[in-house]
């Protein structure tokens, strides 16, 4: 088998996500056109760069006509422009059908529902009076309300309690909400999953994740779960029953729920590369960005395998000011052993923005949190 860098993959979107992966596949000589507007992050990395709208139909049409293979780092697109290429004979991974379920909270909870993948309870509100109607058949007095489209990076979640819904309290339009059930003392933990083109499949062992409790951004995950190995063979169980659903080759981040009962619940899914698999960078044999090269591109799976104990920050602009910003602390972070630093070439901080990520490597658990504690109150400030 040769290696196929006679191949360009078209990437619908070009944040962090497509640069990172642009990145992983430059050993390779692999060559990248992009679509997104202009000074995006995977710009400098793109063979073409198409400056564009990504929900635009001709502009999706121009880059798949460009590429060998399509995918895409960001969910809210056109997936019916996407279908029709595909009907053209355009190899696009995930597929499609993969994009027009996970694209709308309310129809991908409905879709594990349909499938016997546990999800926590929910109600997808369709008229005025679902709001409610439905409202005693949640637990506690707090629930979790959610856009069902364009939510993205924390935003599209409010948690709020039943009595202000009661009141008249709408975060999201009517026709564009879900209610669900808000876990109590649960662990939230993401399994990346990749299947390839010959749907065999591997997953990346587990991380915990911790979320800003305004912003619902991660803020820092880590390898060391703590987890029984029943446990974790539960939670691989159910996130490759969830990822396999989809039938589709392509990298499932799923995203799961453990309540204080050690029940699994699936909370959703990200059909690209994620924020909690970006420690795979240093911390893997694989990392989920060369991962999904190596899918797209029809060639075997890499090792998933952790190194060593891993954990990621991420840096994230404040909230007190927008403009040039800089690294505080810059010199001492940068001299600590296994700590890498990577910035996605955004030159403007805006509050709760991702900015950045930090991974941090170790022997051992103990070092490990050692170190994150030293980087946990890293700060951006103006430049």
């Amino acid at each position: 088998m040769n290696l196929p860098n006679n191949k360009k993959i078209g990437v619908i979107g070009a944040g962090q996500l497509g640069k990172m992966l642009a990145e992983a596949a430059s050993p390779w000589n692999i060559k990248f056109n992009f679509l997104d507007a202009k000074n995006s992050p995977a710009e400098r990395h793109a063979d073409k760069f198409i400056t564009g709208n990504i929900k635009d139909k001709e502009d999706i049409k121009a880059l798949c006509a460009i590429s060998d293979i399509v995918t895409f780092e960001i969910e809210h697109i056109d997936s019916e422009t996407l279908f029709e290429v595909e009907k053209e004979g355009k190899k696009i991974f995930p597929l499609p059908s993969v994009l027009k379920i996970i694209k709308d909270k309310g129809i991908q909870k409905e879709f594990y529902k349909n499938n016997n993948i546990p999800v926590p309870h929910f109600v997808v509100i369709k008229e005025e009076k679902d709001w409610i109607l439905h409202l005693d058949e949640f637990k506690g007095e707090e629930i979790v309300v959610k856009s069902c489209t364009g939510g993205y990076d924390g935003k599209g979640v409010e948690i709020t309690s039943k009595e202000k819904i009661k009141n008249g309290f709408r975060p999201f339009p009517t026709n564009n909400a879900m209610l669900e059930e808000k876990m109590e003392e649960m662990l939230e933990v993401s399994i990346i999953v990749a299947i390839d083109q010959k749907n065999n499949h591997l997953c990346y062992p587990p991380v915990v994740m911790e979320f800003h409790p305004i912003t619902n951004l991660v803020m820092f995950l880590h390898t060391e779960t703590d987890l029984k190995q029943e446990i974790i063979e539960q939670c691989n169980k159910i996130a490759i029953q969830t990822a396999k659903s989809f039938h589709s080759p392509g990298l499932f981040a799923v995203e799961l729920f453990i309540d204080k009962e050690n029940k699994v619940w699936v909370n959703e899914v990200a059909p690209r590369p994620h924020n909690s698999g970006h420690h795979t960078i240093e911390a893997c044999y694989t990392s989920q960005y060369e991962q999904l090269n190596r899918i797209l591109l029809g060639m075997p799976l890499g090792s998933t395998k952790l190194l060593c104990s891993a954990a990621m920050l991420n840096i994230v602009g404040a909230d007190n000011f927008e403009g040039k910003y800089k690294i505080d602390n810059l010199e001492n972070i940068l001299a600590l052993e296994g700590v890498y630093i990577h910035m996605y070439d955004k030159s403007i901080s805006k509050p709760a923005r991702k900015l950045g990520h930090i991974t941090v490597l170790a022997n051992n658990r103990e070092e490990l949190f050692k170190k994150t504690e030293l980087l946990r109150d890293i700060k951006v400030i103006p430049l």
